[in-house]
């Protein structure tokens, strides 16, 4: 409270002049009022503050002239009460210019006249406090913020002991502030840094005053947590003075999410394994590794066989443990630097960083095929493996995983529980096989393909027992097209079971045509092994031979190709035994050109033996051919069974089968195969030249030539019986 101006005394040797040109110079505002608070005059620097002239508000209040809308009116109204009681006072005020800008001011009231005897009034003296204002509300600022601030905050001194930290501080570490003033901040290392990651940090703060990353930091219960660290080094103006101020948010749920986002994007959720995305960029990595190396590097395309049987018998929970049992396991037989990702189903694709591949090949189907606990039994299965070897297979990572995946469908077909390499010669015949499928595909769903019949006759009396149903293609732009041309694209593929369906449908219709006609003729049918083997077969053909109940089961003869490998034995044989069961006969078909022959002999229900052409093409010439045909009609009369030959193109070789005893023949020397609508007119007219006691000449025709009446096609033809295989 200023003193009051009755007991202020000027010196003596002080003129009033010269006081009076402290009021005018000070570079504090000066304001003179009279007894009702008016102003009758201001100093210069009055003026110069407010933009107000002396002329312009001499007379006027001002308390009612300079404060403005942000003036506290609280303020205002002591300031009247002051005048009101004629009391000296101070006061901080917020003040406007005559433009409207903004001034803190401290003002200093002192009422004059009594003992100066002079009028009464006061002399007010105003000191602007702008800046003092301004720095109290930036401290003010800067406190809450400290306060309230969610991340952490402490201030260590150049030493790096702790100076103060904020309540987010103790919030984020447990520690109270009274717990660590003093200590350095080291107390909440959890120890997985190394003494070079701080050095590094130091090291930038050194140079750059500042330093920026993550710290793993341990709370006071010891529980681990991942900060975001930022720290600056304050300069003081004392030379070599400094501190630190160091901020930090628990960015340790932000991290675990980050991670659980990453497992969900890169690795697949049943095995933990990496998924296809996550493997493509570690190949990416790897195959410029490689280069830079000058080492080469296999990816390999890994599927279990028959993985589905294990899902279809013990259920799909069971089926996921298996998985990942197997996974585990070819996960732990790699070596570090090795990657192994589950891309889909029973499917892994792995990549392999080493120079002798092929023992790791070895290695990953020797641990898939180790028993597996499976629902309190174990199991065994087998896995196909397809590898690309870059850069041998110079192509992208994508590239480099079809071209694996190709090569593992060639491990399949060539009998599973075994790797192939790709070859990029064989990938171009595989893709023009894969044309031809579609090429097939399309075929059998427009109705493109049609049966021909060749003739099956008995050598005793020369009688038609029967015809055999091949299938041709009618080719939109090549014409009728040969079996040879197609079906080794069709063999073990997914058309094979639909267009050996099309054929069995196709040739019993044919037999009802003929039915109808009044010829019950007998058909032989071949029947791939998958078709066989495949399990709605018996139910398909039960079910289409009672929608045609006309046709005789008897004289239908399902011909299984020799040659063809049965995977299941045993379940061939129930499924033949069924066949017999609705009336069907059964041909062992290209006997002696497989390797098991005499097996497929002793356990499958055979009813006819087919001996192949290939040995009765030259048997008159070839003495080892003959002694094949010779033994095979022996074997086969030991088990009681007829033999047809295929493939007969002349008369002596019909005879000379006669002679060894052969029961039936079919080939050229009787007549080529030929269309359904044929099979009539040309059968009328064998019957009539069988007939003949005489033999006489056979009637001409392309389809060949009848027995007794010429010696047919004594040469060999421009083409040759083709079975459907």
């Amino acid at each position: 409270m200023p003193t009051s101006p009755e007991h202020i005394t000027p010196p003596a040797d002080i003129s009033p002049a010269r006081l009076a040109l402290v009021a005018t110079t000070t570079s504090n505002m000066v304001l003179i009022l009279d007894g009702e608070a008016r102003i009758e005059w201001v100093n210069d620097a009055f003026e110069a503050q407010t933009g107000y002239t002396l002329a312009d508000i001499r007379g006027k209040k001002p308390f009612d002239l300079l404060p403005g809308t942000g003036t506290d009116k609280e303020t205002i109204a002591r300031i009247h009460a002051h005048y009101a009681s004629g009391e000296p006072f101070e006061e901080d005020i917020l003040h406007y210019t005559a433009s409207g800008t903004p001034y803190w001011v401290h003002t200093c009231s002192m009422p004059i006249g009594k003992a100066e005897g002079v009028e009464p009034g006061y002399v007010v003296i105003q000191t602007n406090i702008s800046d003092r204002k301004h720095g109290e509300r930036g401290l003010r600022i800067a406190a809450s913020v400290f306060d309230r601030s969610h991340e952490a905050i402490l201030i260590t001194d150049k030493h790096n002991r702790i100076m103060d930290v904020n309540p987010a501080f103790a919030r984020i570490t447990g520690y109270s502030r009274e717990e660590v003033l003093g200590l350095n901040p080291n107390i909440l290392s959890s120890g997985r840094h190394s003494k070079a990651y701080y050095q590094s940090m130091w090291r930038s703060i050194e140079q750059n005053d500042f330093w920026r990353g993550e710290l793993w930091n341990r709370r006071k219960n010891g529980e681990e947590y991942v900060e975001l660290l930022s720290v600056s080094r304050v300069h003081l103006e004392e030379p070599g003075q400094y501190f630190h101020v160091a901020s930090f948010s628990d960015i340790t749920a932000l991290k675990n999410h980050a991670r659980d986002l990453d497992r969900a994007a890169n690795y697949d959720e049943l095995t933990g394994l990496p998924n296809r995305q996550l493997l493509v960029e570690r190949l990416r990595t790897a195959r410029q590794h490689a280069d830079r190396q000058k080492r080469s590097l296999s990816v390999c395309y890994l599927d279990i066989d028959g993985f589905k049987a294990i899902n279809d018998e013990f259920g799909h929970d069971a089926g996921d443990k298996a998985l990942k049992t197997v996974a585990d396991r070819l996960a732990h037989s790699l070596r570090r630097g090795d990657t192994i990702a589950r891309i889909g189903g029973d499917e892994f694709v792995i990549l392999v960083q080493s120079d002798n591949p092929e023992i790791v090949y070895q290695r990953l189907l020797s641990e898939v095929s180790q028993p597996i606990p499976v629902a309190d039994t174990f199991i065994t299965v087998t896995a196909s493996l397809g590898a690309a070897i870059y850069p041998d297979d110079n192509t992208d990572a994508e590239g480099l995983i079809r071209h694996a995946d190709q090569a593992m469908y060639a491990a399949k077909e060539k009998g599973r529980n075994q790797f192939h390499i790709f070859d990029p010669g064989e990938d171009a015949f595989r893709r023009q096989r894969r044309n031809q499928l579609v090429e097939i595909g399309n075929a059998l769903e427009h109705n493109e393909f049609e049966l021909y019949f060749q003739p099956q006759v008995r050598l005793a009396d020369y009688q038609v027992v029967g015809f055999e149903a091949l299938i041709r293609w009618n080719h939109p732009a090549k014409g009728l097209t040969t079996p040879g041309e197609f079906l080794p694209a069709v063999e073990n593929s997914h058309l094979e079971v639909p267009l050996g369906s099309w054929v069995l449908k196709e040739a019993i219709h044919q037999m009802n045509l003929w039915n109808e006609a009044g010829e019950q003729l007998a058909v032989s049918i071949n029947i791939g092994a998958p078709h066989l083997m495949d399990r709605s077969f018996v139910h398909y053909l039960e079910s289409y031979l009672q929608s045609h109940p006309e046709v005789n089961p008897e004289q239908i003869t399902l011909e299984v190709l020799e040659s063809t490998a049965l995977e299941d034995i045993q379940r061939a044989e129930n499924v033949l035994a069924k066949c017999q069961t609705l009336g069907l006969q059964v041909a062992l078909d290209d006997f002696g050109t497989g390797f098991s022959s005499l097996t497929y002999l002793r356990t499958l229900p055979i009813n006819m033996i087919k001996i192949d052409q290939s040995f009765i093409r030259d048997m008159l010439q070839d003495d080892s051919d003959r002694a094949i045909v010779e033994s095979v009609i022996f074997m086969a009369q030991r088990f009681e069974k007829p033999t047809l030959a295929e493939g007969v193109e002349t008369m002596a070789q019909a005879e000379a089968l006669m002679a060894m005893g052969c029961n039936l023949v079919q080939g050229y020397a009787v007549a080529q195969p030929m269309p359904a609508s044929e099979v009539l007119p040309w059968l009328a007219m064998w019957r009539e030249n069988a007939s003949c006691k005489t033999q006489p000449e056979p009637p001409a025709s392309d389809t060949g030539a009848g027995p007794g009446c010429s010696t047919g096609r004594d040469g060999t033809p421009s083409g040759r019986s083709q079975t459907l295989r």
